[in-house]
């Protein structure tokens, strides 16, 4: 039963790379095909089903992709892939809840598993284009219904306005000015109000120096410099063991991660619905 058992588990593997091949040469219904039959021997391993869904996932079929990664966070509920690809096919049908929450879990997966590694710079981007995709619907359906409630307010305030000067004949100056007054102030109220859903430039203090990006992961130097944590390593590692900007020497082990900037990230981003729409 043992050599039975451990024959199927080769054989899936050998599967699963002949899958791999096959897809590094773009014929994804043979690695779809070598995929599923590594399935069908071991269906317990996760890696076959989030493999599958990423053939899926290129040949744009989001109902598999969806149903493949939910099979393989069933079975290892720490799959980057899984959850990354599952929050994908969940925004394909606007559920962008879902999609999100499923994005920033894969991302703090990821994150643990190695900070610096590719997957946590996609997933970055993906979340920031669905985060502003979410705003950018309800900021659409909130500036509709405050023109139709703005339109509305208007709409009485001249009713008013007519009745009050077939009311107070002898004051139609006054009337028509304290109307001009009100419509003024409502137009200030409604103005303010969709301040909210205006784009607005991320300031300074929140970007990194070396890429002048928001800063997603960042670390403070000992100069007392902010940079970006991915950025900052890889100069360090390139170019030498100094600070660009106060050319102090300067070693990875020193750089601490500053929560501080990080929180501000967070709430700059939260208030204004990430409206700042990232690259």
């Amino acid at each position: 039963m043992g050599k039975g058992v451990n024959s199927a588990t080769m054989q899936a593997e050998q599967l699963k790379q002949d899958g791999n091949l096959y897809f590094k040469k773009n014929k994804l219904g043979a690695a779809i095909d070598a995929y599923t039959e590594a399935i069908a021997l071991c269906p317990k391993i996760a890696i076959y089903w989030t493999n599958r869904a990423v053939c899926y996932r290129k040949r744009n079929d989001w109902r598999r992709v969806e149903e493949d990664c939910r099979k393989a966070i069933q079975l290892d509920h720490h799959s980057v892939k899984g959850h990354f690809m599952l929050g994908l096919a969940l925004l394909q049908r606007e559920k962008y809840a879902e999609g999100i929450k499923d994005l920033e879990r894969s991302l703090d997966l990821a994150r643990g598993e190695n900070p610096y590694s590719y997957m946590v710079e996609e997933i970055w981007q993906e979340l920031s284009k669905a985060k502003y995709q979410e705003w950018e619907r309800d900021s659409t359906k909130r500036s509709w219904e405050l023109q139709n409630l703005k339109e509305c307010c208007e709409i009485a305030l001249k009713e008013k306005h007519l009745c009050a000067i077939t009311q107070y004949e002898g004051f139609t100056d006054e009337v028509t000015g304290s109307t001009s007054e009100q419509l003024k102030a409502l137009n200030s109220v409604f103005s303010k109000a969709a301040e909210y859903d205006t784009p607005t430039e991320v300031p300074d203090y929140l970007c990194c120096k070396i890429t002048l990006d928001i800063f997603r992961d960042p670390v403070i130097a000992p100069s007392g410099l902010t940079y970006e944590r991915a950025t900052i390593l890889e100069h360090l590692n390139k170019v030498g063991n100094f600070d660009p900007v106060t050319r102090q020497t300067l070693y990875p082990c020193q750089l601490v991660q500053n929560l501080a900037i990080k929180e501000a990230v967070q709430a700059f981003l939260e208030k204004h619905g990430w409206a700042y729409k990232m690259d």
